[in-house]
Formats: structure tokens, C-alpha cells, sequence
């Protein structure tokens, strides 16, 4: 979870990404608070302009804070909305209550702890009194576009908090007035006071000592690789070089070399990267041009390559975005067949709801949305990248995405930008 804040009183969230596929929230506590949302708007069309906002990216940063949740939100023609979502916090008699409940049930608060949120912990808490997911009325919008009722903007915010609510459930337990670490003290208080019941008169449940216990600090970053690249020798000498040799050429030649090493390297130790397979010269000659180099090396680079300098920036654009594997999608159209456009073809017809989906032509690895500067292609390791038209080629807008809605998206997404 992206967050840049964290306090007793507030959490900011910074801006998620585009959503994936067709679906908000994959918990069923995030699928409840959207069905919160869906029996609380009068107008349902505002709940799908809500949802294809936030799917586009356009919901900034969300505050949450005790009672209140709030963004900014864009419109798709540019224009921004503050929008806010109030839900009622519990009172402090019921916080007792649910402190009493969850210090008698010490799995409870394991269970939050681990980021989940079982099913008898909300069954426990509404026996109790206390309903921490909000019902049929309790989302009530306040946005500065006017509108009454939920609006596209605070639809677009309560899918995004469904999002957050998927990977911490204590988001939602902040809403409703407590903190998560001053929540865990007050447990941790309790579980300590003397003359407190417990289920056996002797030993310590290994849940409950889990749950009140101090939480580890996070492990130290991995050492051994440096913050940056080493700089080369300098070539820069008296001694002037020797007949046929480009001093600049070797001396941008070396510093890529490091760059591609110190890349290399960090891969290793995240574990994250597999070998790549041999690049050839035409790739490698784009590998060197995303360096950036002098005017006069990146035309040798383009003449080397088989590229004009147009041509050369469109691949470097790629291989920023992906390296030899977003590089192969832009220059190469390969037919989509069998098996492979069975697959191609389920992924897009589940990706949109059916009143949401766009009309695509397809061609080759290539589906072009009808009467829209956007295309999808389809690389061969199953994922979808995204295009746009720039003064009439296809260039690729942004990174690979395994579901088509996502991709395109992020289009949709980065032409709005530009529009603002």
C-alpha cells in the first residue's frame, strides 16, 4: 500500500494506480462496502461513472481521517472536484465494548493484524452493538461539484477506499474513530489489567501474545549495492587517441557499461529479474540510446540500428517501458492464433462490464478502439500494452498490464493529463 502519511488522527494514501480488471474489491468486506455505496445512491448511472473514474486513475490522494474520507477527483474533461465521504463513528461506550469483545477473542485481533478480516469478527461485533461496516444510508457524499446525492466524483473515491480496504482492514476501524496503534495499546492495556478474564487460569494464548505483543521493526534494506552507478575513467588526457578511435563514443560506452551492471546487480538481489536472453545489435543499440547520449552518438546509434531518428525514439520509449519485451511489441506484428486468441479474447470480453465495453478492431496482436486515438497489443508472453496516436504513429503510452481495461486505462489516463 502506497502511503506517504500516518498519524493518530489521519492516513493519506497516495494516488493508485489504474484498477485492474473489472472488479474494485477482491475481500469480501471491500465488496460489502461497495454494496454500501450501491443501496445508498439514488442514481446508479453516478455509481458506473464513479467506477470508470477510478479505474482510469483519475482519484489523487485519499485522506482518511476519523469520520471522514477525502480526494481529489478529475474529471474526464480535466476539471478537479474535492470530494468527501462521512460515515459515523462509533461512540466510546461501543469502542469499549469492542475492546472488551476482542481482548476475550484474542484471534480477532490476529486476524486484523495479518490485514484480515474474518467474518465472526463483524458477527461478534454487531452481537455487540457495534457495526463496522457500513449499511444501506450510512456513506453520506459531500462534494464541491453540487450535486445532493453521490456523484461520479464520490463514487469514484468510495471505489478507491475499496481498494485500500482490500489490503488493510484497519482503514476502515480509522473511519470509524481509532487508530490502529493506539487501538492495539488499548488492548494491549487491557489484556494487562489485573483480575481480566481469560479462557485458561494458566499460560498465555500464543494468538493473544502475537496480537498485544511489541511489532518487530522492518528489516534492514539489503546492503552491498551502491546508491548509483561508478563513474568510468576519464578519457579526457593529453594524449590525443589513437586514429579511428571516438573518444566520446568509448567514454558514453563505458558509463552505459556501468549503468548496465549496476542495473544487473540489483535485479540479483531483489531476486526479481530472470536471465535475459542475448540482445541483438539492433536491441542493444536502443539499450544504449535510452542512456541519453550526445547528438552526434545518437545518430550513429539510429544509422547502426536500421532506424531512422524518429524510429529510434519511438524503440527508446519502449525500452523504457519494458526493455527487449516492449521493445518486440512495438516493432513486430505477429499473428494471434489457436489457443493464444482464445485467451486474447475471453481476457477482453471479461475485462469491461458489458455497457462499458469499447468497439475494437482487430488486426495481428493489434485491437484499435473505433473512433479513439487507443490501441491494445498483445504481447507474446500474454500481457497487454498500450498505445496512443501522436501526430499520426501508433507510440506506446505507458507500461504492460495482464488485464486489456487496465491497459487501456492508462491511455485514457495519460491523454487526460495532457489535455490538463
Amino acid at each position: 500500500m502506497n502511503e506517504y502519511t500516518d498519524t493518530e488522527t489521519e492516513r493519506t494514501f497516495a494516488a493508485l494506480p489504474p484498477a485492474q480488471g473489472r472488479g474494485f474489491a477482491q475481500t469480501w468486506w471491500g465488496r460489502a462496502w461497495l454494496k454500501a455505496l450501491e443501496d445508498t445512491a439514488l442514481d446508479s448511472v453516478q455509481v458506473k461513472a464513479g467506477r470508470r473514474l477510478a479505474r482510469a486513475g483519475a482519484v489523487g490522494a485519499v485522506s482518511v481521517r476519523p469520520g471522514r474520507i477525502t480526494a481529489v477527483v478529475q474529471d474526464r474533461d480535466g476539471a478537479a472536484h474535492r470530494a468527501d465521504v462521512l460515515l459515523a463513528e462509533l461512540s466510546d461506550e461501543q469502542w469499549d465494548r469492542f475492546l472488551d469483545m476482542a481482548v476475550e477473542r484474542a484471534g480477532h485481533v490476529a486476524a486484523l493484524l495479518d490485514r484480515d478480516m474474518p467474518p465472526h469478527l463483524v458477527e461478534d461485533a454487531a452481537a455487540a452493538g457495534i457495526d463496522l461496516l457500513p449499511g444501506m444510508g450510512e456513506l453520506e457524499p459531500e462534494c464541491d461539484c453540487g450535486a445532493w446525492d453521490h456523484c461520479g466524483h464520490t463514487a469514484a473515491l468510495c471505489h478507491q477506499v475499496a481498494r485500500l480496504l482490500d489490503q488493510d482492514p484497519f482503514v476502515l476501524l480509522l473511519m470509524r474513530g481509532r487508530a490502529e496503534r493506539p487501538l492495539l495499546d488499548a488492548l494491549q492495556e487491557r489484556s494487562a489489567t489485573p483480575g481480566t478474564p481469560t479462557a485458561e487460569p494458566t499460560g498465555v494464548d500464543a494468538a493473544e501474545a502475537y496480537a498485544v505483543g511489541d511489532i518487530l521493526p522492518p528489516l534492514p534494506a539489503p546492503a552491498g549495492l551502491p546508491e548509483r552507478p561508478g563513474v568510468p575513467p576519464s578519457l579526457d588526457t593529453e594524449a590525443p587517441p589513437a586514429p579511428g578511435i571516438d573518444a566520446a563514443a568509448l567514454e558514453f560506452l563505458a558509463a552505459r557499461t556501468a549503468a548496465e551492471a549496476h542495473r544487473l546487480l540489483a535485479d540479483a538481489l531483489r531476486a526479481e529479474a530472470a536471465p535475459e536472453t542475448e540482445l541483438t545489435m539492433a536491441q542493444d543499440a536502443v539499450r544504449l540510446a535510452a542512456g541519453d547520449p550526445e547528438a552526434a552518438v545518437a545518430v550513429r546509434l539510429a544509422d547502426g540500428s536500421g532506424r531512422d531518428r524518429e524510429q529510434l525514439s519511438r524503440a527508446v520509449r519502449a525500452w523504457r517501458l519494458g526493455g527487449a519485451a516492449a521493445l518486440a511489441v512495438c516493432e513486430e506484428e505477429w499473428a494471434v492464433e489457436g489457443e493464444t486468441l482464445a485467451r486474447a479474447r475471453a481476457a477482453l470480453d471479461s475485462a469491461w462490464e458489458e455497457d462499458e465495453r469499447p468497439t475494437l478492431r482487430a488486426t495481428a496482436n493489434r485491437w484499435t478502439v473505433v473512433g479513439a486515438p487507443s490501441q491494445l497489443r498483445l504481447g507474446r508472453d500474454g500481457r497487454w500494452w498500450p498505445y496512443r496516436k501522436e501526430q499520426g504513429r501508433w507510440t506506446p503510452a505507458g507500461g504492460a498490464a495482464q488485464d486489456p481495461a487496465t491497459a487501456l486505462a492508462s491511455v485514457e489516463a495519460s491523454g487526460t493529463e495532457e489535455a490538463v
